[in-house]
């Protein structure tokens, strides 16, 4: 019986971010036959310090701050030359990076802000961008010369999947310099979400480099798996906003105006379901934001409904004096992508991106967890005639209620608190009444009985309007708007418009349309688990999620390294040809290759 053995496949990162993809080629645990592997990680090198300090937490390994640029480069990129303490990149600096070890497998996963859809076409053409795309190319021929001698047998370069149409010189320039040095290369696309069974959605370019000499069999595409709602993630996660979770999971101050643009787009669409509102002058027709109507006040009236009576003092405040007009040119008008947008609960979100404020896509969420149970979920609750009631429990002053559509019968409800007329006999006198049986009262039209000036009740404040800067009464166990005074002049205006603040507004759907806290981004790129805290280097949301949208999901590089092991311990072993179930990365160099073997 063969023993399993196991055998030690060392990674490098070059622009390496927060760590995702050394996290996440570290969790790698290939097979094959008796053969077994484990990943170790040997360096990584970004120009963010911030970046490095997560990397270090997340690769087990020091990471190394280095500028990459050459000279030319960083004065396009800054727009100034370097101080006299910068010094160009060299082949030695990355041997002391990657700890004068060499790496079989190189991951670079390079800035690709000059190749994004949100940056416009004009802007990407700048000398500062295209220095920042020319980073990606210098950043190769530094790895290239450092292991010339012992090349690294594989190398992956991953990207936006726009580089492979804005980027397209740089790409040739990239792929015939590691021609020249022995590698076949394929470009490909995949998904990350569909490589580990991810909640988002996230296409990627690929690019994919294998030394010939070194490394003859054929490498395969990593299988699919199906993504996952965005719920089965979040729905392990405590609810927004609980310190238990962490600094990263705090609802984000958003303007007032976006937070009540959130409510009103529709679950799973975005900005663009606000066309169908009715908008004048920047304010919704059909809708308002009003208090508690108390006999029609602030009331608006449907355009095709009638209006109640005209009284003599008819304002808003006092009845349903307003009305939805619909008369108008709907011109609402948006371009900014899916600004806004709203993902539903058991929907698979869009790819974690740089930059995730609600404005700058569909990165906010229908949360049906918004309130939970109500304290008192039977608390005057009237049950419809045709339904079943509630529980009967001990506590029968809740809950039980009906509306009765039979109607008074005057003849079943006789002597029930009847009040009798002046000129009719009174009921029998009883003795005594529990239930309000009998007849105890009269309607006595006898003068004087008018409310004058000095009145006891018109003077008690009915309806009164306390002063902002006053004081209240005594708060009696009866206090209504309508026997004292019980309202206040509340001079605070509702926010305005840009003012940042948190909120909870439930949408039209009865759900919490909110952004994604920091912490589920992360959840999301499987950075970390959902019950679990993560914790990044500095103190600011906006650097948090921009590295954590830049980062390679730790579970697909996990499946990607998987399978480029088992293309390495297969050259190992001394095959040079196996048979996959998945296609070929790199199919049309592989026909090559065969053709020259059998030379």
């Amino acid at each position: 019986m063969l023993m399993p053995t196991t055998i030690e496949i060392r990674h490098g990162h070059l622009f390496c971010g927060l760590g995702g993809g050394a996290k996440g080629f570290n969790a790698a645990r290939p097979a094959l036959g008796t053969q077994r592997a484990r990943f170790r990680c040997v360096g990584g090198v970004d120009s963010d310090a911030a970046a490095i300090r997560d990397f270090t937490r997340a690769a087990g390994v020091a990471g190394t701050v280095l500028d990459m640029f050459d000279r030319s480069q960083y004065t396009s990129f800054h727009g100034a030359e370097p101080p006299a303490t910068w010094a160009e990149a060299t082949p030695a600096d990355i041997h002391a990076a990657f700890h004068h070890e060499r790496p079989h497998i190189v991951f670079l996963s390079a800035p690709c802000k000059g190749f994004s859809g949100l940056l416009s076409e004009g802007k990407s053409k700048t000398d500062k961008y295209q220095a920042l795309n020319r980073l990606t190319l210098r950043g190769i021929w530094l790895l290239l010369e450092a292991y010339k001698d012992d090349p690294v047998e594989m190398l992956l370069f991953e990207n936006v999947p726009r580089i492979a149409t804005r980027g397209r010189h740089l790409l040739d320039q990239i792929g015939d310099l590691l021609r020249a040095y022995g590698y076949a290369v394929a470009e490909t696309t995949h998904d990350c979400g569909e490589l580990a069974g991810l909640a988002q959605s996230r296409k990627r370019f690929l690019l994919v480099a294998r030394h010939i000499a070194k490394v003859p069999p054929f490498l395969y595409e990593p299988a699919k798996r199906q993504l996952r709602a965005v719920g089965d993630v979040l729905d392990r996660m405590l609810l927004p906003g609980d310190l238990r979770a962490g600094p990263m999971h705090r609802v984000p101050a958003l303007q007032w105006k976006t937070w009540v643009r959130l409510a009103f787009v529709e679950a799973g669409s975005d900005w663009r379901s606000l066309n169908r509102l009715e908008v004048e002058d920047g304010v919704l027709r059909d809708y308002l934001i009003v208090p508690d109507m108390h006999n029609g006040a602030l009331g608006v009236r449907d355009w095709n409904e009638a209006s109640g009576v005209v009284a003599g003092a008819s304002r808003p405040q006092n009845g349903s004096f307003s009305i939805a007009d619909p008369r108008f040119d709907q011109s609402s008008k948006w371009n900014d992508g899916q600004a806004a947008g709203v993902r539903r609960w058991t929907d698979t979100t869009g790819a974690i991106a740089g930059q995730q404020s609600p404005m700058q896509g569909a990165y906010s969420v229908a949360d049906p967890r918004h309130a939970g149970p109500a304290k008192h979920s039977n608390e005057f609750r009237i049950v419809e005639w045709a339904k079943a009631s509630m529980a009967v429990t001990s506590a029968h002053g809740t809950g039980q209620a009906v509306a009765d559509p039979r109607g008074p019968q005057a003849d079943r409800l006789f002597g029930k608190y009847h009040c009798a007329a002046w000129d009719t006999p009174g009921r029998t006198v009883i003795g005594g009444s529990t239930s309000g049986e009998g007849s105890y009262a009269v309607a006595d039209p006898r003068p004087g009985m008018q409310r004058n000036a000095g009145d006891a009740y018109l003077t008690g404040g009915h309806y009164g309007v306390v002063a902002w800067d006053g004081q209240s009464g005594a708060v009696s166990g009866s206090a209504a708007h309508d026997n004292g005074r019980w309202s206040v002049a509340d001079p605070r205006p509702m926010p305005a418009p840009a003012d940042k603040l948190v909120c909870r507004i439930r949408a039209l759907d009865g759900t919490w349309h909110r952004p994604f806290t920091t912490l589920e981004l992360a959840a999301l790129q499987s950075l970390v688990d959902p019950e679990e805290q993560l914790e990044l280097d500095g103190l600011s949301d906006q650097a948090w999620r921009e590295r954590i949208g830049n980062a390679v999901p730790p579970a697909a590089a996990t499946a990607i390294a998987e399978e480029m092991a088992r293309t390495l311990m297969l050259a190992w072993s001394g095959e040079t040809f196996t048979l996959g179930s998945t296609p070929i990365w790199v199919r049309n160099v592989a026909v090559a290759m065969t053709v020259a073997g059998a030379a």
